[in-house]
């Protein structure tokens, strides 16, 4: 489903930068024409008609328009829970950056996608799904990664690594299963990943099972806060109620209500 979609044109100033953990949805930015830049491990890359950005949930985000030559960009954030198999599948995830074959179909379908939202809003979920599914489906099909992205091959391998630990945060964690992953001692892999998250690895995993938790107390409003809390990785119901007033100022059951319309 998309959580929002839009377009921004001639726009100099527009200047976005989400800290890690910020926002829970993925997101895509399509550049039609113009330029603008993008920040990653302290490096600036630029983007150009027919590139694209991807971001999976809770990533640091830094993107900005060129002052001279203003992008003309089309962008959605969406979420779904399989999403992250889906991307992490077809290789989605090992860069952010991409050039986009057949851009004249992506934007069709984004057009299309945003003719709905203004027109009817959230009236009609099921077409909603749809035009965001084939946006998506577009994406992956077209998208080629942009050579000319060469990060550190440290801190890109946390980057690899960051969807599949939120994939799989709900299980027991282990910092030397993940250290291993990255092929760094777990001492190296703790100084990394702050590094590139600004946050501890057992930092980001608290976030990443909150997240679904957040998602399955209002999906799955027949299920007890007990099973939330297992699911999410959380066997404790006392110690998930005590992190979740924690990140949330509310209790589990409380947060449901919030929602409860």
């Amino acid at each position: 489903m998309p959580e929002s979609v839009g377009h921004y044109v001639n726009w100099p100033s527009h200047h976005v930068f989400r800290s890690a953990g910020a926002l829970n949805n993925f997101n895509i930015h399509f550049v039609i024409s113009g330029k603008g830049y993008i920040e990653i491990d302290d490096q600036k890359y630029e983007l150009t008609a027919g590139d694209a950005v991807l971001y999976f949930p809770l990533q640091k985000q830094h993107y900005y328009s060129s002052k001279d030559d203003p992008w003309n960009i089309r962008w959605v954030h969406f979420y779904g829970e399989s999403l992250s198999d889906y991307f992490i599948a077809r290789n989605l995830h090992r860069s952010p950056l991409w050039k986009i074959r057949q851009p004249e179909l992506w934007f069709a379908a984004h057009e299309e996608l945003l003719k709905e939202t203004e027109k009817n809003r959230m009236l009609h979920p099921g077409k909603l799904s749809t035009l965001t599914y084939a946006l998506i489906t577009l994406f992956v099909e077209n998208a080629i990664p942009l050579s000319e992205h060469k990060s550190n091959n440290a801190s890109q391998r946390i980057h690899e690594l960051l969807p599949i630990m939120q994939h799989e945060a709900a299980e027991p964690f282990s910092l030397e299963r993940w250290a291993d992953e990255a092929g760094v001692s777990t001492h190296y892999f703790c100084k990394l990943f702050k590094s590139v998250m600004e946050m501890t690895p057992i930092e980001f995993i608290t976030r990443c099972r909150l997240q679904m938790a957040k998602q399955w107390l209002l999906e799955r409003k027949e299920v007890s806060i007990g099973q939330i809390a297992n699911d999410s990785g959380y066997p404790s119901v006392s110690y998930f109620n005590k992190r979740f007033i924690e990140h949330e100022g509310v209790t589990p059951s409380a947060y449901r209500q919030l929602f409860d319309v």
